[in-house]
């Protein structure tokens, strides 16, 4: 029994995918996007109910359509973003076929393409574009013990303060996630610890611009590779409560307990790094560095943009920094539940192709895997600081979907008899 034919597969129906989806019909290339679940489905089913967007409504969309329902200054709900994308497919007329999982993917021998193994049957693909993201596999570090006290989480399963028991709470790192939960459940009356670590703090605006206007024009979305050392910082930025600058002194002063990064658990006690003083004033260095930048750049191009001076006011550090918790025994301090906001791995279990080295990463430049044939798309730095953001999915897609037009190109040559390619011989 033949298997269905697909010029190119697209697995993945979300940002991604629907990116991927948009450049290659312009390309001319038949192809299917396959979706496990719905369209966006993180969007809707692995994020906190009051999650909004990190960027302004202006910045974090396709060029295509804008938000029909919220304001360009604004940041767009969880909903809304998934909506989005729902009404983009159908925009776009994407063909995507939903509730149907990849679950292998394996090159043929002797001839080109893939064959793919799926819940809804097995089709025959020339070309394929992991759209899956870089949020795969929620990573809980094994400090704690399953059972040991408190009940234990990753963000992506926490959805608001009354999910959780009675007591207080324990958030393990000091990324968008992070700092966003803990704040929310402080507002909402809880006890809360912070574990903070190694962070970018951007200010949320600057002289009456977002930070997404300002990383744009200083030219730092478009760097093609991050600092050495800062491969995996994580950045606090929020666009809660109408959007506002992560300030860790502030949260401090709401009540909650800054601590250092997450150490070692023993008997029922739960040890922290002594660097919170350190990662607090890199943080605040990275954010002034910003504001300098910034400065500069309004003076370059004799911009009329309001100063702001009290953005550099950062004002003392609190107790809990200058005195820091190094050990806290959980039970005695009530807590009775650990977030871990820790974020993702890659999960690639069903491509089953040589594309990835030897930690499980794939192997790629742009998004053109070292596996002819495959290729990625909406991973950090895929080709730039912006590639895992909605803007610029977009943008790296032209350039894969423009690859796989072109190799694609080369493949019918191949397939043309010798007559047809050169020209009848006299």
């Amino acid at each position: 029994m033949s298997s269905e034919q697909v010029e190119a597969l697209v697995v993945g129906g979300g940002q991604a995918g629907l990116a991927m989806s948009e450049h290659l019909s312009e390309c001319g290339v038949p192809h299917l996007v396959l979706e496990r679940n719905r369209i966006a489905e993180r969007w809707r089913s692995q994020r906190w109910d009051s999650l909004v967007a990190n960027g302004p409504a202006w910045h974090d969309r396709f060029p295509g359509l804008e938000f029909p329902d919220v304001a360009p200054g604004e940041f767009a709900s969880k909903d809304q973003v998934a909506n989005y994308f729902e009404a983009y497919a159908g925009k776009i007329a994407a063909p995507v076929r939903t509730g149907v999982e990849v679950t292998s993917v394996r090159r043929h021998e002797g001839r080109p393409g893939f064959r793919v193994e799926t819940s809804d049957g097995d089709l025959d693909a020339r070309f394929v574009i992991a759209a899956t993201g870089p949020f795969q596999r929620p990573v809980i570090p094994p400090i704690v013990p399953a059972g040991a006290g408190p009940v234990q989480l990753h963000s992506s399963g926490y959805r608001n303060p009354g999910q959780l028991p009675e007591g207080a709470v324990l958030v393990v790192g000091a990324g968008s996630s992070g700092v966003q939960i803990a704040e929310e459940l402080r507002r909402a009356g809880r006890e809360v610890y912070l574990s903070v670590g190694p962070h970018d703090r951007p200010p949320r605006s600057y002289r009456d611009r977002d930070f997404c206007w300002w990383l744009g024009v200083l030219g730092k979305w478009d760097a093609e590779t991050p600092p050495a050392g800062a491969e995996h910082v994580t950045i606090a930025v929020s666009g809660a409560r109408g959007g506002h600058t992560v300030d860790f002194r502030a949260l401090a002063g709401l009540g909650i307990t800054l601590v250092g990064m997450t150490g070692a658990y023993v008997g029922g006690k739960l040890s922290f790094a002594t660097d919170l003083a350190k990662n607090i004033t890199a943080g605040d260095e990275n954010y002034l560095a910003l504001l300098d930048e910034a400065d500069a750049y309004v003076a370059r191009n004799g911009l009329d943009l309001p100063e702001e001076p009290s953005a550099r006011e950062l004002g003392p550090d609190p107790a809990c920094v200058t005195d820091p918790v190094l050990e806290l025994d959980l039970a005695a301090a009530g807590v009775s539940s650990i977030v871990w906001a820790t974020g993702f791995a890659v999960d690639y279990s069903w491509l089953q192709v040589d594309a990835f080295d030897e930690n499980g990463r794939p192997k790629h430049r742009r998004g053109v895997s070292v596996e002819p044939g495959v290729y990625f798309i909406g991973l950090p730095w895929l080709a730039r600081r912006g590639s895992s953001f909605i803007w610029g999915v977009w943008h790296d897609a032209k350039f894969v979907a423009d690859h796989v037009a072109i190799q694609r190109g080369y493949q019918s040559q191949s397939e043309t008899p010798d007559s047809q390619r050169s020209g009848a011989r006299e």
